[in-house]
């Protein structure tokens, strides 16, 4: 582990416009993966007759994506810049595959959005860019790559910043923060060096634009909440959740409880990166031994909290949403699935009790029957299952949502307010 501060850091934006090809130029120029390694990719892209497709390899290990061409799991891999040591999560930009980059998105410190020099903003260029919005990624940096296929021109990358700028002030983003990058992942070009090809261009290559995002401060001074990914039953040890702290700190020998089933356990000892760690702090993705509960007691989706205060299990909740993309009027009784933390679980409309403009936030109509693509509403919902959910302003990370019906995402939000389960 490095001494550097760390972040995730996540890259989002349509499918084709290079992502997975910017995060294995950006290992390779950091060094973090090495010559023999590409060479490796290299032949493996010739064999399977897609050449220039090495820089993607890196990330797209599994052998279908490799068949397929295309991003489906979250992989993540570290590289270190000047300052900071980086862990990607590489989010899939395919369609039925946002449900993993809503999971990737909601453990962000900051985003970088690629977009194609030559296509501009597309369809889940606009859909990714409102996830991270709704989803709080606070920084961001916009990535305008193919360069090379868009003849190094000024007019083309001016052209593309304009589409991307719009789109982000219409989602409340700070366009004046947010750096603008052009490159060429392909060629390498404004990636770790100063492009040759570009004398119009002097600001910050990538890696430069990387190293001036800000870490962001810890909630350590929270309780601890700690969402499960992942559950291993490893001999030697027995019961290793899998998870990323949101707030607070976890140590060994803490006493802790696990919600919705409302299991006791102790914390024996914590792993990140194949080292034990005396603790776990906010952002750090770890793997813990428990001792007390078996593997058939934890799911991905539960959540780890101290025993003295447990996460909440919600009854029903209120939530502010926007409606992202619906074919058809949704009304009360509607039950799609929302994706919250690492769960991911069916919950009902049980009223619709305010339709907003998005735009001003001013209530539209009270008690609407409907409401459909483009309005923003306030909404009373029940989960058909547990499920552990908190206030956003008490616990911002356990307290956003994506809501998600016939392969796509067609609504997010942010919770209000929480009727807890009566234990």
């Amino acid at each position: 582990m490095s001494e550097k501060p760390h972040m995730n850091l996540i890259f989002i934006g349509h499918v084709d416009h290079g992502k997975s090809t910017t995060v294995g130029r950006l290992l390779y120029e950091t060094k973090a993966i090495s010559d023999r390694d590409m060479q490796r990719y290299k032949e493996i892209t010739q064999q399977l007759n897609r050449p220039s497709f090495e820089f993607a390899f890196v990330m797209d290990s599994l052998k279908e994506e490799r068949e397929r061409g295309i991003t489906i799991d979250i992989a993540h891999r570290q590289f270190e810049t000047a300052k900071y040591y980086f862990t990607i999560i590489d989010a899939p930009g395919h369609r039925d595959f946002v449900k993993n980059m809503i999971t990737g998105t909601s453990q962000a410190d900051a985003a970088v959005l690629v977009v194609s020099a030559v296509d501009g903003v597309m369809a889940q260029t606009r859909e990714h860019a409102i996830l991270a919005s709704v989803l709080g990624v606070q920084q961001l940096i916009v990535g305008i790559n193919k360069m090379d296929a868009a003849q190094f021109s000024q007019e083309k990358y001016e052209a593309a910043k304009k589409s991307v700028s719009d789109l982000l002030k219409s989602l409340g983003f700070k366009v004046d923060a947010i750096k603008f990058i052009p490159y060429s992942a392909m060629e390498g070009s404004n990636v770790a060096s100063k492009p040759e090809k570009m004398p119009w261009y002097n600001g910050p290559t990538l890696l430069e634009a990387l190293d001036m995002l800000e870490v962001p401060a810890k909630p350590t001074d929270k309780p601890l909440r700690l969402p499960i990914q992942d559950v291993y039953t490893i001999s030697g040890f027995g019961t290793v959740p899998v998870g990323r702290v949101e707030t607070g700190v976890m140590k060994p020998g803490d006493q802790i409880v696990i919600m919705p089933s409302g299991k006791k356990a102790e914390v024996k000892s914590i792993e990140m990166h194949k080292q034990q760690m005396p603790k776990a702090e906010p952002g750090d993705n770890v793997g813990f031994n428990i001792k007390g509960v078996e593997k058939k007691d934890i799911k991905r989706g539960d959540v780890v909290g101290p025993a003295s205060n447990p996460p909440t299990v919600a009854e029903e909740f209120t939530a502010q949403i926007i409606v992202l993309n619906h074919p058809n009027v949704i009304a009360k009784g509607y039950t799609p699935v929302f994706h919250i933390h690492t769960a991911q679980i069916a919950c009902q409309f049980v009223e619709i009790l305010e339709k907003k403009d998005p735009k001003t936030g001013q209530v539209v109509e009270k008690n609407p029957e409907t409401i459909k693509t483009g309005d923003s509403a306030l909404i009373r919902v029940k989960p058909t299952k547990p499920i552990v959910i908190e206030k956003y302003s008490d616990f911002k990370q356990l307290g956003r949502f994506a809501i998600r019906d016939m392969g796509q995402t067609i609504g997010a939000g942010v919770v209000l307010d929480v009727v807890p389960k009566k234990q």
